[in-house]
């Protein structure tokens, strides 16, 4: 099966663009442009549709709120027929530091509610995802308001060496496979 969703987790709405937690509408953003991708508006999501050496991608931006993500990638999967294999799902993560991704194949929500949505709709923890590393350096008590900040000065230049980087990683997935993606990424320490 040469067909790819890659889902970008985030928020619909201008209050939440360009915020940590909106990282995952970023990166296939980043992947669209590199790619001449063009979003349109569908059912429960923007979705861009493009070839890579052969492969079809599709690329998803749930408008259904992160806490629904499940719905729409459930929705695109079967509309698709894309095996579970084939899906990356992009998400921000606080327990990797700023200068880390990691890709892994499956495993636990880890307390993300876009992730447990998707858990909850696909009945499974085993699907490709992509965390992207915001860090916690944050106020005891202020994980909400840190994650659904905008990113300071100081972080900009490091999170767009990092976009570019992770959409490298996001080609290695589709066109080398997750096991080659996670071995020339995962233990990458991305500074400028």
């Amino acid at each position: 099966m040469n067909k790819y969703l890659i889902a970008g987790l985030g928020n619909i709405g201008n209050e939440y663009a360009g915020t940590r937690h909106n990282i995952g509408f970023d990166v296939v953003d980043a992947f669209a442009d590199k790619h001449e991708g063009l979003f349109v508006q569908e059912r429960l999501g923007a979705v861009a549709k493009l070839r890579l050496k052969g492969k079809q991608v599709i690329l998803l931006k749930p408008s259904t709120y992160m806490n629904l993500s499940g719905k729409a990638v459930n929705y695109w999967l079967g509309k698709e027929g894309i095996p579970l294999e084939n899906l990356l799902i992009i998400v921000d993560e606080v327990a990797l530091p700023l200068n880390k991704i990691r890709i892994r194949p499956g495993g636990s929500a880890a307390g993300h509610n876009g992730l447990k949505s998707i858990e909850e709709s696909l009945a499974t923890t085993d699907y490709p995802r992509l965390r992207f590393g915001i860090g916690d350096t944050y106020p005891k008590g202020m994980q909400v308001e840190y994650v659904l900040g905008r990113w300071t000065s100081a972080e900009q230049s490091i999170v767009k060496f990092k976009l570019v980087k992770t959409v490298e990683a996001v080609e290695t997935f589709i066109l080398a496979g997750i096991s080659t993606a996670m071995n020339q990424f995962n233990n990458l320490v991305f500074s400028l």
